[in-house]
């Protein structure tokens, strides 16, 4: 078994460091915790990613990576046993050195060793009935007792702010003070660039011939956007066999179920060049590449037995062309502004300034939606043009909901603790301020197809999968953890910064000049996870980017960031990309998004902030 473990990690291009203790520790785990070297190394992958970790695979880790196994081993036992799902977000963890979780009680909280982590503030109870914060002791939460509020965890072009010049000048001034000089908000344009689900839409009556055409359009497009670019030999099929060099496009492919592994690897070419026949394909030649089951790539390569292609080149993307807006704005859209009149073409400005949060907000120990009204509370201090949040609001895999411990139907608890909320929030911000809601396959009281129709709801402007905001800033945002399932099937070699390949993936097959066909798609992945319920019928339109977005949003359990990603390795053309982390971790506060766009990526700033 050392040996399979050594070659599982070998096969992931993990370089182990201490080898003969690290299998010793890894074969321990297997025995101890039934895992096959497969899952062990799966494990570990996940493990990597959160913790920021390079391909090296140190003995110092050892003793953190056995916790995590143990929670999952425990998180598996209670969703056995007791039909249950414990809520603590054990892969979510962004320091190296790793505690395990412990149920808070609020009459003699734990404190917390790492900064980063959330601690609870043991504050004296005045008269055994009452808490110095004044509620009942009954309602104090330990997510009401942390002691920190809005710490800045990381930041991106940390540029001037407000503050920051006040204070330079030598004022000394309270933070109302501050906001007071702040000019007024001026209120940006929303527009919605292409088709989406309409509310009360009708789902899951997509056929087999759906999920053909939209597979066979997806490759034929891209091998269309690559003969455009002129840049590639005519295509041929992959599985002729040839003794010269060929070209041929096609989707990545399992043959079998599960998980995608480098051997073997399929390639399914076109109806119109092979019929839809699979070719294996081998990449024993390649130094770096990075590939994932339902990726279109063209590859280069030769078939000399007709039974495997043997490839030398992978081109995962079209080269690059800045979209034209003219064209653009001819595009299908939905104007979401309708009541105001176009602004003055010299007052148009490409700063934007915006809060992205994403669920749950609330803690699972309560539906008190605390985290909610602490975000809500920030923004009326911060006053940003808009306020992105990302679902899911009312959580499925919430205890209290799983175990229907309500008194409340799902869309009353959603309208009095979200929209009210909200309300008060938009009122005290006045018309000025903007709120979009994306719903979320996790949020219990709506739709569970995806792609998701939008909130049936007149509090906001809404959209569900995408939105553009007018006149120069493009922002794409999807719910799905589309991150955490491409990191488990994607298989690599060669790759350094594994987060950057993985949202890049997002945005890699692009549009020719001469070619108008956009192939960025916010769910890449084919076949989907299991728990993503696919309608192939609504998916081609909602899919797809129509254009490159300035600011791309996608939420996720893995570690979160703010980073300005190149599209192209010889491109200027650049996109911010944004993980917001969650809202609220177990009984804890998570993390949100602060972001301010000044025309390009370069020029924005950002700051990751824990509640």
């Amino acid at each position: 078994m050392e040996d399979q473990i050594r070659a599982e990690f070998s096969k992931r291009n993990f370089v182990l460091v201490e080898e003969e203790e690290i299998l010793q520790k890894c074969l321990t785990f297997c025995i101890n915790y039934n895992l096959s070297p497969s899952d062990l190394v799966s494990s570990w992958d996940l493990y990597s990613i959160n913790r920021l970790l390079e391909q090296t695979v140190s003995d110092a880790h050892m003793d953190a990576f056995r916790q995590q196994l143990q929670n999952e081993q425990k998180q598996a036992t209670i969703e056995k046993e007791q039909g249950l799902h414990s809520y603590t977000d054990v892969t979510m963890e962004i320091n190296d050195e790793h505690e395990d979780a412990e149920e808070v009680v609020p009459s003699s909280p734990t404190v917390q060793n790492d900064a980063n982590l959330v601690s609870f503030d043991a504050t004296p109870i005045t008269n055994g009935k009452m808490h110095s914060l004044g509620k009942p002791l009954g309602l104090v939460t330990p997510f009401g007792q942390r002691k920190d509020k809005f710490v800045v965890h990381s930041t991106l072009n940390n540029l001037p702010t407000v503050h920051d010049i006040i204070m330079e000048q030598g004022e000394e001034n309270s933070d109302e003070d501050v906001i007071k000089r702040v000019q007024p908000i001026k209120r940006c344009s929303l527009e919605i660039h292409g088709s989406q689900p309409a509310p009360g839409c009708r789902y899951m009556y997509d056929r087999i011939e759906d999920k053909f055409d939209h597979l066979e359009n997806r490759i034929m497009k891209y091998s269309k956007a690559l003969v455009a670019s002129q840049l590639y030999d005519e295509l041929v099929d992959p599985s002729v066999a040839s003794q010269k060099t060929i070209f041929a496009v096609g989707m990545i492919c399992c043959e079998e179920e599960g998980r995608l592994k480098e051997k073997p690897i399929m390639l399914q070419s076109s109806v119109e060049h092979s019929g839809g026949q699979r070719v294996r394909l081998e990449l024993q030649k390649l130094e770096q590449f990075s590939i994932f089951p339902g990726q279109v790539v063209g590859v280069e390569g030769h078939n000399p037995s007709g039974h495997c292609l043997i490839a030398t080149k992978i081109v995962d993307h079209v080269p690059l062309s800045v979209p034209d807006d003219d064209n653009l704005r001819q595009t299908k859209r939905q104007a979401v502004d309708q009541d105001n009149q176009p602004a003055d073409p010299s007052d148009i400005s490409s700063d934007l300034s915006l809060i992205i949060a994403s669920g749950p907000f609330t803690t699972t120990d309560n539906l008190f939606f605390e985290p909610l009204s602490d975000l809500l509370a920030y923004a009326q201090r911060k006053q940003p043009q808009l306020l992105v949040l990302l679902g899911p609001f009312i959580d499925s895999e919430h205890p209290d909901i799983k175990k229907g411990a309500l008194n409340k139907t799902y869309d009353e608890l959603f309208r009095l603790e979200i929209l009210k909320r909200l309300q008060d929030y938009v009122e005290y911000m006045g018309p000025a301020a903007r709120v979009i809601l994306v719903p979320s396959l996790r949020d219990a009281h709506h739709d569970h197809v995806f792609p998701q129709p939008a909130f049936d709801i007149n509090l906001a402007d809404i959209n569900q999968v995408q939105f553009a905001l007018s006149p120069s800033v493009k922002v794409g945002c999807c719910s799905v953890d589309v991150l955490k399932q491409l990191s488990i099937d994607v298989v690599s070699r060669g790759i350094k910064n594994r987060m950057n390949t993985l949202t890049n993936h997002l945005l890699s097959q692009r549009r020719h000049p001469n070619f108008h066909t956009r192939e960025n798609s916010f769910y890449p992945l084919y076949p989907p996870a299991e728990d993503i319920p696919v309608d192939f019928s609504l998916a081609p339109e909602a899919f797809q980017m129509p254009v490159i977005p300035d600011i791309l949003i996608t939420p996720s359990d893995l570690a979160l960031f703010v980073k300005v990603l190149s599209l192209e390795e010889t491109s200027e053309a650049k996109c911010v990309c944004v993980n917001p982390g969650r809202l609220a971790r177990g009984e804890g506060g998570g993390h949100f998004v602060e972001l301010n766009f000044h025309g390009s990526p370069d020029s924005s700033s950002a700051s990751v902030i824990r509640i």
